[in-house]
Formats: C-alpha cells, structure tokens, sequence
C-alpha cells in the first residue's frame, strides 16, 4: 500500500474517531466524487454514452474507498442514478452489507433533505458538477472545484448540531 494512502486511512479514521468521542450529535458525511469513468468514445468532446460504467482504474478506486471507510461506521450510503455513483459506492456497501440509496443527480434538495433527517456517518458519491453545491449546502464555506481530470478527493465535512461544518480534504 502507497504510504500516502495510509497516511489517508490512518487521518480519516482519526477524524472519525476524534468526532465520535468529541459529540455524538455531530454529523459526518463523507463526499466523493465517482471514480474514473471508462472511456466509451467522444464526439465534440463529448462523452457518447451518457451512462458509463467504471474503468478498471475506477474500480481499484472504489476498492480503496471502501477499504479507507471499512472502519468509519458508515450508517448510510447515498449514490445518483449514474452506474458510475452506483458503482463506486458498491464495494463498501457489499462489505457493510448496505444498499446505497439512489437519489436522482439532478434532485440536489430530496437529497439534502434526506442527508439533513440522517444520523451517523454518510458517504455521497457525486458528480463534479453536484459535490460542490453539495457541500455548500452542508454548510461549507470553502469554495471548492472539481476538475474533470480529478477522482481522488476524499472531502471529510463534520457539521456540528448548530449547521456549523468544517472540512477535511484527502486525497484517496
């Protein structure tokens, strides 16, 4: 294993742990998004297929996920209608032996209003375009971007019974 990608595990199990013992009324979501879609062809820059699965790099992706949040109490796990969202959660819910609840990608309030209503710890797999205004909406006041080109980021948002968030950027 990458010694950076201990360095992550070992952090977010802290963080988690740290949160646990510090207030049990906080609330933390972990929000990712997708891993690496495969390449299905372009036309204009655009993808063909609207709908693509994982590559194998994105696959690999969504082992490490899952076995960074293995230990992280994850009570609920929230995905798109996208294959990609779907699939990138499925290796951590197989190993919790959860479904991921399927929220459409462009429905930003049903899934709030669902993350808000939750307990526990949360992951969301987003989009590059959603998981900004996601954590926004959390609460977060960093402004935060997604490159295309970028599947790793692991965002750590902590928020506090008053709506307070405070957020932890990794890398996976």
């Amino acid at each position: 294993m990458k010694r950076r990608t201990v360095i992550a595990i070992a952090c977010a199990c802290s963080i988690v742990a740290s949160v646990h013992l510090r207030a049990a009324d906080s609330q933390v979501i972990f929000v990712v998004r997708h891993a690496e879609r495969a390449d299905s062809g372009t036309a204009s820059g655009r993808s063909m297929n609207a709908d693509p699965p994982l590559s194998a790099a994105g696959k690999e992706r969504a082992k490490r996920l899952a076995s960074l949040l293995r230990s992280a109490h994850v009570a609920h796990i929230f995905t798109t209608e996208f294959q990609r969202t779907r699939q990138t959660a499925a290796p951590l819910a197989a190993q919790l032996h959860q479904d991921a609840v399927t929220v459409p990608a462009d429905d930003l309030n049903g899934l709030m209003e669902r993350l808000l209503k939750t307990s526990g710890t949360t992951l969301v797999v987003g989009h590059s375009n959603t998981v900004p205004d996601i954590m926004k909406r959390l609460g977060v006041a960093e402004q935060v971007s997604i490159p295309d080109s970028e599947f790793d980021n692991l965002f750590v948002i902590v928020r506090q019974p008053d709506g307070a968030a405070t957020l932890v950027r990794l890398k996976y």
